[in-house]
């Protein structure tokens, strides 16, 4: 695969998250991974055995390690408004300094190329935001840090769908107060 046998598939997983994060699954052709990751086609099918299984391998790294950032935030936060906020905020960053980041691969998600897998497994990935926002929203109201009638799956909801409004927001480039009055709104929804 890679001169000597240096060729790292997981490295090699790691790279790929950007073709396909910025251009999607269609937008990225095989040449392109080839050319990138600088294998030959045998060598490609032999460590990963489609275009279709590296994108849904590289969709799961990149879902994993934004999960597990947010997780950590969450689960160590004393308080869970300046945690939540520090959470959105490095999301709006993020896709402000990169705001190609995530256009091809959202688009994609329920669209042709890679099939239902990729659908399947981008749901997968908001239901775990999903699940790790209203855990540490429970444990929240649990300490008395929300108010009692706040129900914190409908406001874990809220947030995951609020969050991929602010990736299309970034990617429009709508502007830093337009990010941070809706920013202050969502946050009201804790009160």
């Amino acid at each position: 695969m890679g001169r000597n046998g240096d060729f790292d598939v997981d490295r090699s997983v790691d790279r790929a998250m950007d073709p396909f994060w910025r251009r999607g699954y269609t937008g990225t052709s095989l040449q392109d991974l080839l050319d990138m990751l600088s294998i030959g086609s045998l060598g490609f099918y032999a460590a990963f055995g489609s275009k279709e299984q590296l994108s849904l391998r590289a969709l799961e790294r990149c879902s994993a390690l934004q999960v597990e950032d947010l997780v950590k935030i969450l689960e160590h936060a004393a308080e869970i408004r300046p945690a939540v906020r520090q959470v959105l905020v490095a999301m709006i960053e993020a896709d402000r300094a990169d705001p190609l980041r995530g256009s091809g691969a959202a688009g994609e998600a329920g669209g042709d190329g890679a099939g239902p897998s990729v659908a399947e497994r981008a749901v997968a990935a908001l239901c775990r935001v999903e699940s790790a926002l209203a855990g540490a929203l429970d444990r929240a109201k649990s300490r008395g840090d929300l108010p009692p009638g706040k129900d914190p799956v409908e406001l874990a909801r809220f947030l995951t769908t609020f969050v991929q409004g602010l990736r299309v927001v970034g990617r429009a480039r709508l502007g830093r107060s337009f990010v941070e009055d809706a920013l202050a709104v969502a946050m009201r929804a804790l009160d």
